[in-house]
């Protein structure tokens, strides 16, 4: 992920694969950049091969909250820009892609933009686990068709690693 972060903006590339290992970073990347006062982020997905559940879970649950917390969405939101075809129909499909402003072409950077290095977090298995099991609760409460989709993935993730195995 490669980052330009202006004072009320922030443009996130998101190169490759965006999946279950990425999220982490992607949440709290997203999380310190609300907290220092940006609230219009637009997604460069021109690079994007792949999502997987978790991150489309993350980003979903990241829409929510931003539609929320809007005060004129005009001035907040988030804009993915040149998303492929097949992201465009898993948002449609999960029916969270209302979340979104979609775009295509070229990407605008405002000026006083600065390019940011992102320093990975490498989280714990568990950590991984936890985001997961909260990106797909997150799709499920979105639109409860995604139910049917997910219902095995959240109870996997849910169940307690602890559980003794077998009769003994």
């Amino acid at each position: 992920m490669l980052v330009l972060a202006g004072e009320k903006f922030s443009c996130i590339k998101i190169i490759g694969r965006a999946n279950f290992d990425s999220s982490v970073d992607f949440k709290a990347l997203v999380s310190q950049l609300r907290q220092k006062g940006c609230d219009y982020f637009v997604l460069d997905l021109s690079e994007c091969v792949l999502m997987d559940s978790t991150f489309l879970g993350v980003l979903a649950g990241f829409g929510l909250e931003m539609r929320h917390a809007q005060k004129d969405p005009c001035d907040q939101g988030i804009e993915l820009f040149n998303a492929n075809p097949r992201m465009v129909e898993l948002l449609e499909s999960l029916g969270v892609i209302h979340l979104f402003k979609l775009n295509q072409g070229p990407l605008p950077t405002p000026a006083g933009t600065e390019a940011k290095t992102l320093e990975p977090l490498n989280p714990s298995k568990e950590e991984v686990k936890r985001a997961c099991l909260e990106a797909h609760r997150t799709l499920i409460q979105i639109n409860p068709d995604n139910v049917s989709r997910f219902q095995e993935v959240t109870e996997f993730l849910a169940d307690n690693p602890k559980k003794p195995k077998g009769n003994g």
